[in-house]
């Protein structure tokens, strides 16, 4: 259905206009509140894109009189090696529209392709948690696990299947404990160290003190402490109205052997039920890999992630991931290189990969 086709009754009064700096609050109000929303379509996010990345950001508010019925944020990446498109939204997984009205995703979207046509990109990309467009190109590698809390601690415990259970058991055994961090350079240096031993570019230090700067509270770093007091694992982890989502990770080789990974992600489950929160949302994964079996673990079922892309100048989806063959090479080149080398480059090179 486009936009035309609706009843003129949906789009009288309706209109599309770019954000401006006094829509700020407003904007933000309204994500809290649209069901569609979540922690990706929150304004901060749009300054740590203009302000780390210095990508060009393109958000859209969708009105009905003065009323906010729609959002879509939407960021430009342009690179020699990934191309030029246009994402709703890189680094998150999860974008698109947010809206309370069909006819303000219809307008947004139609709002969207209009624009990318006019800045010359080859393509758009949603990153929608459900279909919005069912007629577009889409990407089927992703799916997420989210799963309800339940309201005792232990409740949650007995649920988690047996084997990932005595996993976490084997945490609590090895006596590791769990703590908050105020700052963001313990996780970091787990972060760092993960990502340099699977072969990907990590994110700049300047990135996740951005992100504990902007999202204050709601952005915390939990690093989990062996018995003699060195930190093996971390995850960050962003919260938004009654869920938590863990979304960047890292370890040391250690980790493996003491449990702590299964360790950390059952304090963070703890830590959020103790808190009253009602959803974990292990967030994204490519179908296929050891975080999907993973999470499959924990007795979490997978959901399709929904990425639409409306192409312009090319024919067919981008593969910009590290299931692609063609980016083994330069993987196992990259797990080669110095430390020093690899956190130095690496930002330059992430800032692309969306």
């Amino acid at each position: 259905m486009n936009l035309v086709d609706l009843p003129s009754s949906a789009t009288a009064g309706l209109s599309v206009r770019p954000y401006r700096d006094g829509d700020r609050e407003r904007w933000e109000r309204f994500v809290y509140a649209c069901p569609q929303a979540t922690f990706f379509h929150r304004i901060g996010w749009r300054d740590v894109y203009e302000d780390v990345f210095r990508h060009r950001t393109h958000y859209l508010l969708a009105e009905r009189g003065q009323q906010i019925v729609g959002v879509l944020p939407l960021v430009q990446l342009k690179s020699l090696l990934f191309g030029h498109s246009l994402v709703s939204l890189p680094f998150a997984v999860y974008g698109g529209a947010a809206a309370t009205e069909e006819a303000a995703t219809k307008a947004l979207h139609q709002a969207a392709v209009e624009l990318g046509r006019e800045l010359g990109v080859s393509h758009l990309e949603l990153r929608n948690r459900e279909a919005a467009e069912p007629e577009w190109p889409r990407q089927d590698l992703y799916v997420t696990f989210r799963k309800e809390l339940l309201p005792e601690v232990e409740a949650n415990m007995l649920a988690i299947p047996r084997k990932q259970r005595a996993m976490v058991r084997k945490g609590i055994q090895r006596n590791l404990r769990s703590e908050i961090d105020t700052s963001t350079d313990r996780f970091f240096e787990l972060y760092a160290d993960n990502q340099h031993r699977h072969g990907t570019p990590p994110q700049s230090r300047r990135y996740f003190q951005a992100l504990h700067r902007v999202f204050g509270d709601d952005c915390e770093m939990l690093t989990i402490v062996s018995e003699q007091g060195k930190a093996v694992s971390g995850v960050l982890s962003f919260y938004f109205r009654d869920e938590v989502l863990p979304y960047y990770a890292g370890d040391l080789t250690d980790a493996r052997d003491l449990a702590a990974n299964d360790f950390k992600y059952w304090e963070l489950m703890r830590r959020a039920c103790e808190r009253g929160l009602k959803v974990f949302d292990y967030g994204r994964s490519k179908r296929g890999t050891g975080s999907f079996d993973f999470k499959k673990n924990w007795g979490f079922e997978p959901a399709p992630l929904h990425y639409e892309y409306s192409l312009f100048t090319r024919d067919s989806v981008p593969q910009n991931n590290p299931n692609n063959p063609k980016y083994a090479k330069a993987i196992e080149t990259w797990r080669k290189l110095p430390r020093g080398v690899v956190n130095a480059i690496g930002p330059m090179l992430a800032r692309h990969l969306g």
